[in-house]
């Protein structure tokens, strides 16, 4: 593979390619490079804050108590900002790149919002489990779990009082896209999923007193269907084949959808719906490496912070800091705006989001773009979000490299500026500070 074609593949199936990785890369084939990336992420590295204490309060307070409940909300958000920054250590520093990568593909496809703590953990972990496996076995599961039953009243869903909210989403957001059911589909399969709850520990529970067993009629189906019944009926739809591998297409590979792509994907998806075989697919098709797809993205705030710690590791001194970045970059990693995520692409830029991008790496590194590396430069009141940075490692990566090659390893991609102008012989870390500092880096 080309140094080109690697940059992009690592851009998108994972958060950039750190530098001490390029040499070992170099000279392997593609089905070498990938293979390695999905050995890599065989394993899942579970979310596991200790939430021990929290999971005990919930449980002995009292909900009329209301010093206890303000007590328990402060300590649920707390744990809430160590969550949010364990998500991102693992996306910057976990060896299961492309498991971590598809993490957060799933969590703005089958998008949750909850204010307990340590249900939102088993579900974060729900879609770690199977962001690499059987999209069967992952709708049920994530079905089933705590936090989406609140979010879309599977609790309330009940016989002789159904409620719509989950299949209504199940259809139109999670398997099929609008236009391709009926209300009296969402109707029929909101009794299929009556009984589905949860409890106090977050575990599935089955109602069966709850439940409609009756006679339904889904997408010209008929019989005594339950909630798994009437998933297995959407999978024998090819258009649930199709939006999926829209999605995953214009998240992967480019915004712009290809119709002719597209179908060659849904093809190999629907025979078995195994999202390993299927990614696999999308990164050893050389329409994935052609020029019009390179760069065509804009970064997330969360690829824009992690991409940047690929080339130079960095510690923020303030725990909170990850958060007040997200918000102010426009992705909180834990509160979607409504069920349907994030839009993203052109969505993420606007004019405060991107002047906040484009200072965003002088703060971080306390650079002054102007005036060279100064230690300390930008610390203090000038720079509220200044980290620790990890100088021995970028040093170590870069060594090798002169300044005029450094341009090649942080903005890979096309550029329309004279990057020899940004270069400093003097000072590697002021040269990729303002290579990052440029509109091409927000690109991937």
């Amino acid at each position: 593979m080309t140094q080109a074609e690697l940059h992009h593949l690592y851009s998108r199936a994972s958060f950039g390619l750190p530098l001490n990785k390029l040499p070992s890369l170099k000279g392997k084939s593609r089905l070498e490079v990938v293979n390695q990336l999905f050995q890599n992420s065989q394993n899942s590295t579970r979310f596991d804050l200790d939430l021990t204490d929290f999971y005990n309060d919930a449980n002995q307070i009292s909900m009329r108590n209301k010093k206890d409940l303000v007590a328990l909300i402060k300590k649920s958000k707390k744990k809430f900002l160590d969550l949010n920054n364990q998500w991102l250590d693992g996306i910057m520093t976990n060896p299961e790149e492309l498991r971590e990568r598809m993490t957060l593909f799933w969590a703005n496809h089958f998008v949750c919002k909850d204010n307990n703590v340590y249900h939102m953990q088993l579900y974060l972990n729900c879609l770690k489990t199977h962001a690499l496996g059987d999209f069967r076995d992952f709708i049920n599961a994530v079905s089933k779990q705590a936090s989406l039953l609140k979010y879309l009243n599977g609790k309330q869903n009940r016989k002789k009082s159904p409620n719509e909210n989950f299949t209504r989403e199940l259809m139109e957001l999670f398997t099929l896209g609008e236009g391709h059911y009926t209300e009296r589909d969402i109707k029929e399969s909101a009794r299929a999923f009556t009984g589905y709850n949860h409890n106090f520990k977050g575990d599935f529970v089955f109602r069966r007193f709850h439940h409609d067993s009756g006679r339904k009629s889904f997408l010209g189906q008929s019989g005594y269907y339950n909630g798994e019944d009437i998933i297995d009926i959407i999978l024998q739809e090819k258009q649930c084949a199709h939006y999926i591998c829209t999605k995953l297409y214009t998240y992967f590979v480019n915004p712009v959808a290809n119709e002719a792509h597209i179908t060659q994907m849904a093809l190999r998806f629907y025979k078995d719906y195994d999202i390993a075989q299927l990614m696999h697919f999308v990164f050893m098709q050389d329409w994935f490496y052609e020029k019009e797809n390179m760069g065509a993205k804009i970064k997330s705030p969360v690829d824009l912070l992690a991409s940047a710690h690929r080339i130079v590791p960095y510690e923020f001194n303030d725990k909170k800091t990850f958060i007040k970045l997200e918000k102010l970059l426009g992705q909180s990693l834990l509160d979607p705006p409504n069920v349907a995520g994030w839009p993203g692409d052109k969505a993420w830029i606007d004019t405060n989001t991107l002047m906040i991008r484009l200072k965003l790496p002088s703060l971080i590194y306390g650079v002054n773009l102007q005036d060279g590396a100064k230690a300390g430069g930008l610390r203090g009141r000038r720079n509220p979000i200044a980290a620790k940075v990890d100088l021995p490692s970028f040093e170590s990566q870069f060594a090798k490299y002169s300044s005029n090659q450094i341009s090649e390893l942080v903005i890979p991609g096309p550029h329309s500026s004279s990057l020899e102008t940004l270069i400093d012989s003097n000072s590697k870390i002021l040269t990729v500070v303002r290579l990052m500092s440029l509109p091409e880096f927000q690109m991937a």
